[in-house]
């Protein structure tokens, strides 16, 4: 039996949660995958997952087991990074998971680039409604959050994208404009889940577009369920085209919208905090050539939009990041220079 390969099936069937989604993933038959993890189970004489005809659970002994195949392989492939790290081009499989938002209207039209440069590198995205924190299952997590990260992972700034209220002009016409945030909830609200939101939203007027001391504050302290909460943003923008209310939404989301005249800029004196975009990874000691490239690559795409953005709106300004070196400590940073 190869051992190696029954243990990257079998953490590859937890993953996926199905030996037919690993077969998939693996390009394996199905047959095989099942062979594989009933032969580590018997070569180790126990049962490590328990089998319906629905779902997969593992046994005690399965989830100990389980991160510890998880090291071994983690261990291997730094093993095989630190012989190719002076070797040839990029190549090898990349997975990451990035905000549906995020990789539709920033991401998927730049990747050509990136397969142009590194054809030897595949690409496998996963895109659920909000990333707001490390999912250890990827190789690289890009995270959109306005909270504190905490964890042991390396995170990159990418950018600092502005958020734009903003509703149909019939909605306006209808129910009248705002002149203060302070007039908001009498407003019909379309927002992401509370569990997302900050406790209170700081709206801030300047007469430029960089911070000051003597700009005027307001904190909006939502205290009434908003008429429409959904986890993807474009759910809340749908909603604020048909004219159901006011909605905060990235700039990059509603751009051409506010150039065509479908929604309107709200309380436009006023500036809502910008949302942070991070590249996150776990803490190791060698750094994929794959990865590396694909961060760098990151950088510069999200580097490129924010100079466009900020030519015609105000913008927040990103953290620079040192060159990512080839080894990294083995201590666990959160990286935000």
């Amino acid at each position: 039996m190869d051992l190696l390969r029954a243990l990257t099936v079998f953490v590859q069937v937890i993953d996926e949660g199905s030996f037919a989604a690993a077969s998939r993933s693996l390009d394996l038959a199905p047959a095989v995958v099942t062979r594989l993890v009933a032969e580590l189970e018997q070569h180790l004489g126990a049962r490590l997952i328990n089998r319906t005809t629905r779902s997969l659970a593992l046994t005690e002994v399965g989830k100990e087991y389980l991160e510890r195949a998880r090291q071994i392989l983690f261990e291997v492939e730094e093993a095989n990074e630190l012989v190719s790290l002076s070797s040839a081009k990029p190549r090898g499989h990349l997975r990451v998971v990035v905000g549906a938002a995020v990789a539709v209207h920033q991401l998927a039209e730049r990747l050509p680039e990136f397969h142009a440069l590194y054809p030897e590198v595949t690409l496998e995205l996963h895109s659920p409604a909000i990333v707001d924190t490390l999912d250890e299952h990827f190789d690289i997590s890009i995270i959109s959050t306005r909270k504190k990260l905490d964890g042991d992972f390396i995170a990159r700034p990418l950018a600092q994208v502005p958020v734009i209220l903003c509703a149909s002009p019939t909605y306006l016409e209808r129910n009248g404009r705002p002149t203060h945030p302070s007039e908001l909830p009498k407003y019909a609200a379309l927002l992401p889940p509370a569990s997302t939101m900050p406790d209170g939203i700081v709206f801030r007027r300047s007469s430029s577009t960089e911070d000051s001391p003597d700009d005027e504050l307001f904190e909006l302290q939502p205290r009434q369920r908003p008429l429409l909460s959904a986890t993807h943003p474009e759910i809340n923008l749908a909603a604020a085209r048909a004219h159901m209310g006011i909605t905060g939404q990235p700039y990059f989301l509603i751009r051409e919208d506010l150039k065509r005249g479908v929604l309107e800029h709200v309380l436009p004196e006023w500036r809502l905090p910008c949302l942070p975009v991070w590249a996150a990874m776990q803490t190791r000691k060698y750094v994929p050539a794959r990865t590396r490239v694909f961060l760098e690559f990151l950088e510069r795409i999200f580097g490129e939009k924010a100079a466009a953005t900020a030519s015609v709106i105000s913008s927040c300004a990103v953290p620079s990041a040192p060159p990512l070196p080839a080894a990294r400590p083995a201590s666990a940073t959160i990286s935000e220079a």
